[in-house]
Order: C-alpha cells, then structure tokens, then sequence
C-alpha cells in the first residue's frame, strides 16, 4: 500500500472511531461527533500552518483527542492533580488506541513510535514536530474552543490560561495567531493577557 493510501485509510479509522463520540457539537448548520469535528480541524490547521508537515505529524494530529469521551474528566479528582493525572492518563491512551489503528492499517514501528512520541508531547519546545503539533493545538483552541470556553471563568482565570497558551506556542505560532479571526471579547482578552 502507498503512503498516502495508508494516510488515507488511518484517517478513515480514526474518523471511525470518533464518529462513535457521543457527544455531538453543530457547526455551520450541521452535527458532528464532537471528536470527530475536533480531528477534522486539527488536520485542517495543520495543513494551513505546517502544509509540508510529514506523515507521523500529519497523523498524529488527525488522532490526537481520538476516543477522548471513553476517559472523562469527571472520573478524576476535580483539582489540579487529577486534571494533570487525566492529561498523563488520556496521552498513553491516545497513544495505545492510535498504535492499535495503524499497526491494522500496516505502518512500520518506527512510525507508530513517533505518533506515540508526538501524542505523549514529548520534548515540546526542542523537538521540532511536538513544537508545530503543540502549535495546531493552540491555534484550533483559540479559533474554535475559546469563547465557549471563556463563558466559564473570570478574566483573571482567562487571562492566566492565555498567558500558559501562549507560552506553550513558538514565534511562528504567535504569528498564526495574531491572524485568527478571533471575535473581539477575545482579542481583548489576547491583548491583555499579552501586556500582563
């Protein structure tokens, strides 16, 4: 099977599986598995930030929530040691589920490794590849998760999650933000966070 058969036949498996999300979130009119709309802007990000990005990135960001409903943030302590639990749990998770569909679909070991590598975040910010992923992930955040998000917490919360964001981020990826079509309440917000 070619590469880009093999891409396409993980992609359709991933989309599988988070088709089963029962959690459902419109956009534009129509519904979708919320996971599976979550991969689809993660692949479309990356193709507009990074579109030379290779196969294990481009992978990796079609699976990296995949079957994220199965671990739910409720079933761990509501403070900040269970969030970082869930964060450490769900990773391996994603990491275990994602190996399963590409050992199946005939991609070699070393790919898998560097989907799991990428998936657990491993040295963000020296690694080139969990830098432009950590990226995507910041920018789909901020396009499309914010503002729902932001209905939930104080500024001073807000302001403290935009500055961890950003921080997160490389220069390229202030870039990328700085052009988002982010809605006023939240350019106010960016614009705030990045003065403090």
């Amino acid at each position: 099977m070619a590469s880009s058969e093999k891409l396409q036949k993980a992609f359709t498996l991933f989309d599988e599986a988070n088709k089963q999300d029962p959690n459902v979130e419109v956009w534009q009119g129509k519904e979708y598995a919320k996971e599976l709309l979550y991969a689809m802007r993660m692949t479309e990000k990356l193709n507009e930030f990074a579109p030379d990005a290779s196969e294990a990135l481009q992978l990796t960001a079609r699976c990296q929530h995949i079957c994220r409903w199965e671990i739910p943030r409720e079933s761990y302590e509501m403070n900040r040691t269970g969030y970082l639990k869930w964060r450490q749990d769900l990773k391996k998770f994603h990491a275990k589920k994602a190996s399963e569909i590409l050992e199946k679909v005939g991609y070699d070991q070393d790919i898998i490794a560097q989907v799991s590598f990428l998936l657990e975040k491993k040295q963000l910010k020296k690694n080139e590849e969990t830098q432009t992923l950590e990226d995507v992930i910041c920018l789909v955040f901020l396009e499309y998760y914010f503002d729902s998000f932001a209905q939930k917490y104080t500024e001073v919360k807000l302001i403290d999650i935009l500055q961890k964001t950003w921080c997160k981020m490389s220069e390229d990826g202030h870039s990328a933000a700085h052009r988002l079509p982010l809605s006023p309440s939240t350019k106010a917000l960016v614009s705030k966070a990045l003065q403090g």
